[in-house]
């Protein structure tokens, strides 16, 4: 309550008419409570929910995904953002029930973020990033479909090719990029909707991506279909892509998507 933020609000409210207080307050929470995300390649040593959990970030070591965690902090804390997510330490894995609904979630968090940042660990400063890993992995596609608004940073956490802006899907030069580097057309790269609709193509865009677990390759799908079937860690990838394609032809009808 004694917040900078709430003062200014609170001095606001006092000068606007009194009609226009409900969208200002709307206004100013909902910016207030904006969020950037952040998509990368997983590595050795990554910081999970219980290795920060009541600690400072930036008081933690800087090795290995502690230092990318911090690194993500300050870039975001570069866009005037005061919030930001990462998959690696804001979920509860330990929980199985916390992990199945942030499964089902995870395309809604991208969605909903005002901003992605694409750490590309691969891509030296200067060079194209058409054959880094991040364009190989079954996670990383709705990372790239979700978001209205992504920037991507090379090795050393400088902005792609400099390319100075607020949202690198705005970038002509960048979505030609992207289109040769993952075969996705760039209507679909700058606004994408969720569904069964296409479904071939969009099984097409996963088919020559891999995971860790066989499993993910149908789950790291289910946001980008809008789908939510259970996620069931064991069953074998066959078994969980064939419950996928049930659920697309059950709801689009189109028995194509069997030949993807």
């Amino acid at each position: 309550m004694g917040s900078q933020q709430y003062s200014q609000l609170l001095s606001s409210c006092r000068t606007c008419p009194p009609d226009q207080r409900t969208k200002l307050i709307h206004t100013t929470i909902s910016g207030y409570f904006q969020f950037v995300t952040f998509s990368h390649r997983w590595g050795a040593g990554e910081p999970l929910l219980r290795d920060v959990e009541g600690h400072s970030i930036y008081g933690m070591s800087t090795e290995g995904g502690f230092g990318k965690l911090q690194a993500f902090c300050l870039r975001a804390c570069e866009q005037n953002y005061l919030w930001a997510w990462s998959d690696t330490c804001c979920i509860d894995k330990d929980s199985s029930a916390e992990l199945q609904e942030a499964i089902g979630s995870m395309f809604t968090w991208y969605r909903r973020s005002s901003l992605t940042i694409v750490y590309l660990h691969d891509v030296a400063s200067g060079n194209s990033f058409g054959s880094s890993e991040w364009f190989t992995r079954g996670w990383t596609l709705q990372e790239l479909l979700a978001p209205r608004s992504i920037l991507f940073y090379t090795q050393n956490w400088s902005l792609y090719k400099n390319r100075i802006g607020s949202n690198h899907k705005a970038d002509v030069d960048v979505i030609e990029e992207l289109e040769n580097a993952t075969g996705i057309e760039s209507r679909f790269l700058t606004e994408f909707s969720p569904g069964v609709e296409d479904a071939r193509s969009r099984l097409q865009w996963a088919s020559s991506r891999r995971t860790t677990r066989p499993e993910d390759v149908a789950y790291s799908l289910f946001g980008i279909f809008a789908l939510h079937p259970p996620v069931l860690y064991g069953e074998s990838a066959e078994n969980a892509v064939g419950r996928l394609l049930a659920e697309i032809i059950s709801r689009s009808g189109d028995i194509s998507v069997l030949d993807w």
